[in-house]
């Protein structure tokens, strides 16, 4: 609640609502208070033509496998519903089985389950359905994969080579070795985008001359809620924006020195009339470390925030999804669970 005190303006009003303060011991101002007759003279009543004028997202980065995007205007809970949901309840593909006829590498065989267990497979989930615990693998439901790899000698190796990658041949078994075994119409329905691994140069196991294995790799759908192996992101993360507020002006050497107390890139020393002056350019890029508050001749000239609303979000694939195809995905589980509880609340409603 708002601490006791009279004639609040309109900015200090603002502040203790949209903004979490970070002094230099603590940090301050931090539970969401957006409700009805919290702030005197603010209506914070829901209202859902409000929300669509003041929500914005705003993609920032974007490659095959991270995605940095701004999120404004949402409650910290939604979006780590979506942090959430994007670490566990996205669907992918991952190895759930792992038939091993031979295994003479110097890996043993649970490890070396474990470890084919966590190579990304590049297969759409979407295609195929989950398999239950008592249902037979089809190819509506399983991918087979066959990793069948014989280390020998390299007969054109030179004579002393200390190199196993140039002594030998398939000294390393890289997860690129493993073998898609299209089953029923599979062939056909992804010959576009054929099954694999992600990465071709995961280090699976090691052999010498002599050495082998031969395995039988199936792969079903599940959700990272189960297993880590099937979440489709290495992290999902997000940050409130920083937000630095100088009061008056801070020039001179000062200036050299508050520029210091940032990491590069937040702010700037600029010349006004031959005049050195520093100037806060991209808040964004701040840790928030709080240098700046242990320094003396900066103390009340300073003040550090973050935007309450204001989420930098951060997603990082391991390379089944595409970072935006993944949130999109994300989206539509939190609709399907909204919608879940709108309808427990109307059968509730009924039933009264």
């Amino acid at each position: 609640m708002v601490p006791e005190k009279k004639n609040f303006s309109h900015n200090d009003l603002d502040t203790l609502r949209s903004r979490v303060i970070v002094e230099r011991d603590r940090v301050t101002s931090t539970a969401s208070t957006d409700f009805p007759h919290n702030y005197p003279g603010q209506d914070l009543a829901w209202d859902f033509e409000k929300f669509k004028e003041s929500f914005k997202l705003k993609i920032n980065k974007l490659s095959k496998t991270e995605m940095e995007f701004d999120m404004i205007g949402i409650d910290a809970a939604v979006a780590n519903a979506f942090r959430r949901i994007l670490i566990a309840e996205v669907p992918t593909m991952a190895v759930s089985n792992v038939f091993i006829m031979n295994n003479t590498s110097i890996v043993v065989d649970e490890v070396l389950a474990h470890r084919l267990g966590l190579v990304p497979i590049l297969a759409d989930p979407t295609k195929f359905d989950f398999k239950g615990k008592e249902e037979t693998p089809t190819d509506l439901n399983t991918i087979v994969f066959k990793l069948q790899v014989t280390c020998r000698r390299n007969p054109n190796a030179a004579e002393g080579e200390t190199d196993p990658l140039k002594k030998y041949i398939h000294a390393n078994v890289y997860s690129g070795d493993m073998k898609w075994s299209p089953q029923g119409d599979q062939a056909e329905r992804f010959k576009e985008c054929p099954i694999k691994p992600v990465f071709d140069d995961i280090v699976v196991t090691k052999l010498r001359p002599g050495q082998e294995v031969d395995i039988e790799i199936h792969c079903e759908k599940g959700l990272g809620q189960d297993h880590a192996k099937w979440s489709p992101v290495a992290t999902a993360s997000y940050r409130l924006m920083p937000e630095i507020l100088i009061n008056g002006e801070i020039t001179g050497e000062a200036a050299v020195r508050f520029q210091k107390c940032f990491p590069e890139g937040v702010v700037d020393v600029v010349k006004e009339n031959g005049v050195k002056k520093a100037v806060v350019v991209n808040p964004r890029k701040d840790t928030v470390s709080r240098e700046v508050l242990r320094h003396a001749e900066f103390e009340n000239k300073v003040k550090l925030t973050r935007v309450r609303d204001h989420f930098i979000f951060s997603i990082e694939s391991v390379g089944a999804i595409e970072p935006q195809d993944l949130f999109v995905q994300a989206v539509k589980v939190l609709m399907d669970k909204t919608g879940t509880v709108k309808r427990s609340l109307q059968s509730t409603l009924q039933a009264e």
